[in-house]
């Protein structure tokens, strides 16, 4: 595994942002603030690279301050489907799952937005979920909120038909925003469909008036007609 550029320890402004990400350190014991600062190290990792392949060891955990990760599963027909992303302030659950049962990463772990993080080396990480309750509450949180997501997934599979998850995603993508950049097989890989069913269910929303669809771009015309479509 490749984290990019390391710089070793951290300096008073890459404290001072992890601060800002997590303020929960702040309000820790002063001993686990300094331990943070003595063995964490700063990395910085351009968007598309993978950070963790199946079966890997992960030999440290990021804490993210800045850009985004995908964690994903490709099945035995190419087909992917994501299992969550993780950004500001946040970490990830399956890393931390390998490290304290030193298992290996049961997933594929990619930027999509370049990163920079702190990173907590696995001895460390393992220590101090014995050591500090602070860190013990925020790896039990972070379970909690991605046991939360992957159920929600299951549900969604077992549960909805694709197109009423296809107007999902579209609602939720452009809440802020009329339009969203994205291809028909990026779609597919998020939801654990294919390109060609997505292609259909898309090509079914324009001619109903609801969405108009470009070259990797797709914007939504009738943001009630979609989520009338969407089980939210």
């Amino acid at each position: 595994m490749s984290l990019g550029f390391r710089i070793p320890m951290l300096t008073p402004e890459q404290y001072k942002r992890l601060l800002a990400a997590l303020p929960l350190i702040d309000r820790s014991d002063p001993q686990f603030s300094r331990a943070i600062q003595q063995v964490a190290f700063f990395a910085s990792v351009p968007a598309g690279r993978d950070v963790f392949i199946e079966g890997s060891y992960p030999d440290s955990i990021a804490l993210v301050i800045s850009g985004v990760v995908r964690v994903y599963k490709i099945g035995q027909t190419g087909r992917e489907i994501t299992l969550y992303r993780f950004g500001l302030g946040e970490s990830c659950i399956l890393t931390a799952n390998a490290i304290l049962n030193q298992k290996t990463f049961p997933a594929i772990a990619t930027v999509e937005k370049d990163i920079e993080a702190v990173m907590i080396p696995s001895d460390y990480f393992r220590a101090w979920v014995n050591d500090y309750a602070v860190w013990r509450e925020f790896v039990f949180d972070l379970l909690s909120d991605r046991l939360s997501t992957l159920m929600a997934i299951v549900d969604e599979i077992l549960f909805q038909r694709m197109d009423e998850r296809v107007a999902g995603w579209l609602v939720n993508r452009t809440i802020n925003q009329s339009a969203v950049q994205v291809t028909h097989q990026e779609i597919a890989a998020d939801l654990g469909s294919s390109r060609e069913v997505i292609s259909r269910i898309l090509e079914d929303f324009r001619q109903a008036g609801l969405i108009e669809s470009g070259r990797g771009v797709i914007e939504v015309l009738d943001k009630n007609g979609l989520e009338s479509r969407a089980v939210m």
